[in-house]
């Protein structure tokens, strides 16, 4: 089957929670036992991630939270997203310099922004990283705690000025709404007098972000390289943990993920469809693998995974292609097919222009095999590529800086860019 059959209880569940019924609440709360008692087991299941009762507790926290919320959204008291951004926004910092940073915040094109400059002086101009948040589409800001902090570890450890840019989040913006305010922001950014202005070298420039971030940042470079009026190319891009395609949601990691922590793949789905439209019937397609047309399924060669992934990462999975969908989704919702929001549609010719690329992976991760499909295609073409994969990784783990793995991520992501940006 194309979904495991949990995703279909959770259509049935999902019938009774929108009641606020008693047996609705009860609904609930066997599911969020349910997902407390898959973690005691995952961690026996993971016996190699470090820290795995630390993992558990931060995981169960998460889906407490998520659940609550959710009932919420169905109790038809506050969208789903809105809810989870105000405790998001509750744990955001003001723009404050330390002894190391300076940082200041405005807006490039008219996208917030806040930017990040090493207080050191320097007789050389300095490089230069466009950092792009993740959150699907819905969560998060350039302020949010865990962002700022990376970003200014970046920006005093690699002696570069760092720009983190928001965008707007769904529900109130969809694509290609997050794509373009991204992209504004780093054709503003790399111009020559912003460069010239913020001591930036303009051969030294790279693009970096997680998960949905490293989406955005894959987006926005491959159409970078197409835009004959940007004279300023970026040299590397970094990209964690991606979120690069949405044609087939039937990979091994999303099979393997209905319960990986902190991003499983119904919570995937949810925020590809928060992205793309507010039609809850588009996601409902996707979990069903049937949301790309016949007329599309051209595009399937650019994502199958039989032969795109090594032999190790297919773990004895079959693959079966995707069942047709509705040919009306496609037309009502064409962000569906749209390469901007796929990275990984793009051709031959668009990837074999791509500057030196670092992706990092994680076993644990619903996007796993995103990010390794993408690694396969840019080699294909010549890309060079270096590829950093976590077998203790999970989705997350890049930012959750109390854990000892963001530790060695942030390490490793850190040195690659100290010698190649």
């Amino acid at each position: 089957m194309a979904v495991p059959p949990a995703d279909f209880q959770c259509y049935k569940d999902d019938r009774l929670l929108s009641s606020g019924s008693a047996k609705g609440l009860k609904v609930q709360t066997e599911r969020t036992r349910s997902m407390l008692l898959f973690d005691i087991v995952s961690a026996r299941h993971y016996g190699v991630v470090e820290e795995p009762w630390k993992l558990i507790q931060r995981a169960t926290q998460l889906k407490i939270i998520a659940d609550l919320v959710s009932f919420a959204e169905r109790l038809g008291i506050s969208h789903f997203m809105d809810t989870l951004n105000l405790f998001m926004r509750l744990q955001e910092v003001p723009v404050t310099s330390d002894e190391n940073v300076t940082v200041i915040e405005t807006a490039f094109n008219g996208v917030p922004v806040r930017i990040y400059m090493p207080k050191r002086k320097s007789e050389m101009l300095r490089r230069g990283l466009f950092f792009v948040h993740g959150g699907g589409w819905c969560l998060g800001s350039a302020a949010y705690y865990v962002y700022d902090l990376l970003t200014r570890q970046m920006a005093d450890r690699l002696d570069a000025v760092v720009v983190s840019t928001d965008y707007g989040l769904c529900p109130k913006y969809h694509f290609p709404h997050q794509f373009e305010e991204v992209y504004n922001a780093l054709r503003w950014f790399l111009q020559e007098d912003i460069l010239e202005r913020y001591g930036v070298d303009p051969r030294r420039i790279g693009i970096s972000g997680d998960s949905a971030g490293g989406n955005l940042a894959a987006a926005v470079t491959q159409q970078l390289i197409q835009d004959p009026d940007v004279k300023t190319k970026l040299k590397v891009q970094a990209l964690v943990y991606p979120a690069l395609q949405a044609l087939d949601m039937n990979l091994p990691s999303h099979q393997e993920g209905l319960y990986f922590p902190i991003l499983s793949t119904s919570l995937l789905v949810r925020f590809w469809g928060e992205y793309l439209t507010t039609d809850r019937t588009l996601e409902k397609a996707m979990l069903l693998n049937q949301h790309v047309p016949m007329e599309s399924s051209h595009l399937f060669k650019f994502v199958n995974w039989s032969s795109l992934l090594p032999e190790r990462y297919k773990k004895g999975h079959a693959y079966k292609s995707p069942t047709p969908g509705s040919s009306e989704l496609a037309k009502k919702y064409p962000g569906i097919l749209d390469v901007r929001a796929f990275p990984l549609l793009a051709n031959d010719n668009i990837l074999s222009c791509l500057p030196v690329t670092y992706i990092i992976t994680c076993e644990y991760d619903v996007l796993r095999d995103d990010g390794l499909m993408y690694v396969t295609r840019l080699q294909n073409v010549g890309v060079h590529v270096t590829h950093h994969h976590f077998e203790d990784g999970f989705h997350g783990a890049f930012t959750f800086h109390d854990f000892r793995i963001a530790y060695r991520m942030q390490n490793q992501y850190l040195s690659w860019l100290m010698k190649n940006l």
